[in-house]
């Protein structure tokens, strides 16, 4: 026995269509169907001319208006024949005589998509350009429809075509009022994206005197790229959406080439990983879990890389994120997968490497195409109840010559090598952060800790197993240099990583026991810079 289809006494049967899109995939046929259908097209400039050269029957709007487009297309839909046709109530008898008396015909579907003004953004357009690429008659439009929703189908996005035909033919015609309704909520979110992206760049095209530091007013849009498997618990749902306009190479943008679904955790340690990884010019590994660094390494190579950067923690780095600042070659990808690992990013990889993780098939890979920028100016958006956490993100680099030498050793030339990877490295671990580093590599890390000092200890407790688990006779701090991303409040810090077998300090100074703390580090004959430039990361 067939199913008895349940029909909606609210649906609508669509008797004229008004097609105006920028976005022309698949509106010929989509258009050709709706013919089929019986129904009455309307269309403007581009769209009329494409429709009418594939065969389409349609009268051209400023036929139906009686009104020339003026202003070099700028005025085209703006008026009540079709503003009137949009947004009556059909069962108002106020409405249907305003009709009548105007000669005003019901438009009840309108198929439209806006002026590409985030791509007219985003390809280096001057300011003119991007003006002209702001629409106004189709929001104007979308808005009427979304807000008629009750009597007219608003089609904003082509991947809703075949949804709408699909109900039309389950409906003798009609839309039902139930996806009416969805297409109506898309349509909202869509006018208020494009909103959001034109007063993001417009506030960006003012000077600092007139924009003041961040606007009045902010707004954030994106678009869902996929559903994740879960949020930061299986028991929360979770979502990833790409802002509009935003392309920085990284994790969110990145294309996964093989493994399991990704889940909310998987892509913020990935996006970790891959933005520590970036700080680096030489071939470069970071292992990353939950968020915090467990090993990172400069090497010769990547394999190179992250054997120093696994040396660090092994334990930690069972199931962490790989990311690496170079192709990832067939070497790199044995030794890779030789251990537990959720995710691999990275700018690329070689046809050999990929093959090897094929027998891994639900480790994650990811690739981005290129190293993101990482002096890019960008806004960082944290959430608290009720409220937006905005800030400039921390793209803070030190040089050498920033320096100031503040002990009565000055470090090495090696050891100032590792003071500054240390230091970059702790811009990247949840503070309280203390980072060991000996040769290009972290060698112990503390992260997150309420107490600087008991950062020190974790640090230098991880040294010590590292080189038990490597089988070595001594720490791996021993020799080490040590950076701190805050100054240290007592010398008790200091001491602590002195006992651990450090040789030189780099912190951003500042306290009001920094006498203390260099005379600390006199004392132990240890070398001492400070950067002037603090780290925190919450």
């Amino acid at each position: 026995m067939a199913d008895t289809i349940i029909r909606d006494p609210k649906a609508l049967k669509i008797k004229r269509a008004l097609v105006s899109v920028s976005a022309k995939d698949g509106v010929v046929d989509f258009v050709k169907e709706l013919a089929k259908r019986g129904v009455h097209i309307l269309s403007t400039g581009g769209t009329a001319k494409l429709l009418k050269d594939n065969g389409v029957d349609v009268t051209d709007v400023s036929d139906h208006t009686g009104f020339p487009e003026i202003m070099n297309g700028r005025v085209k839909t703006l008026h009540p024949k079709i503003h009137g046709g949009i947004l009556a109530v059909r069962d108002d008898e106020n409405h249907v005589a305003a009709m009548n008396d105007h000669g005003i015909e019901g438009i009840d579907m309108l198929v439209v998509n806006l002026y590409p003004f985030v791509e007219t953004m985003t390809s280096g357009a001057d300011f003119a350009e991007c003006i002209e690429n702001i629409d106004i008659g189709g929001p104007a439009m979308i808005r009427a429809a979304a807000k008629n929703h009750k009597y007219v189908t608003i089609i904003t996005d082509p991947r809703d075509y075949d949804k709408v035909l699909s109900d039309m033919d389950t409906h003798d015609g009609a839309v039902t009022s139930s996806l009416r309704k969805k297409l109506a909520a898309n349509a909202f979110a869509m006018t208020a994206t494009y909103d959001s992206n034109i007063a993001g760049w417009f506030h960006s095209q003012l000077s600092t005197d007139e924009a003041g530091t961040f606007p009045r007013r902010i707004s954030f849009s994106g678009t869902k790229k996929q559903d994740l498997r879960y949020g930061e618990n299986p028991h929360q749902n979770a979502a990833l959406y790409l802002m509009d306009g935003y392309s920085r190479p990284g994790a969110a943008c990145g294309t996964q080439i093989q493994g399991k679904e990704l889940s909310y955790n998987n892509l913020n340690d990935t996006d970790a990983a891959f933005e520590l990884v970036s700080e680096f010019d030489a071939p470069a590994v970071a292992i990353i879990k939950h968020a915090n660094p467990c090993g990172v390494a400069q090497g010769k190579d990547t394999l190179d890389a992250y054997e120093k950067a696994l040396r660090c923690d092994p334990v930690s780095a069972f199931g962490g994120i790989i990311a690496l600042n170079r192709t990832l070659t067939k070497e790199t990808a044995e030794a890779v997968i030789g251990k537990f690992v959720e995710v691999i990013i990275a700018p690329d990889a070689d046809n050999d490497a990929l093959e090897v993780l094929k027998t891994k098939k639900n480790v994650r890979v990811i690739t981005t195409g290129s190293m993101p920028d990482l002096s890019q100016p960008r806004l960082s958006v944290s959430r608290i109840a009720g409220a937006l956490l905005v800030q400039d993100t921390d793209i803070g680099r030190i040089s050498p010559d920033e320096l100031k030498v503040v002990t009565d050793r000055e470090p090495t030339e090696q050891e100032l090598k590792d003071l500054l990877f240390a230091f970059r490295v702790g811009k990247h671990v949840k503070s309280n952060a203390i980072v060991y580093a000996k040769d290009g590599a972290t060698v112990g890390i503390g992260a997150g800790q309420m107490s600087r000092v008991d950062s020190c200890r974790i640090a230098a407790w991880k040294a010590e197993e590292a080189a038990k688990e490597a089988g070595l006779p001594e720490s791996l701090a021993k020799g080490s240099v040590v950076a701190s991303d805050a100054f240290f409040p007592f010398a008790d810090g200091l001491l602590a990583a002195a006992a651990a077998g450090v040789t030189a300090v780099i912190q951003p100074g500042g306290s009001i026991r920094d006498d203390e703390v260099i005379a600390a580090a006199n004392e132990k004959g240890i070398a001492m810079v400070f950067t002037g430039m603090r780290h925190f990361r919450h």
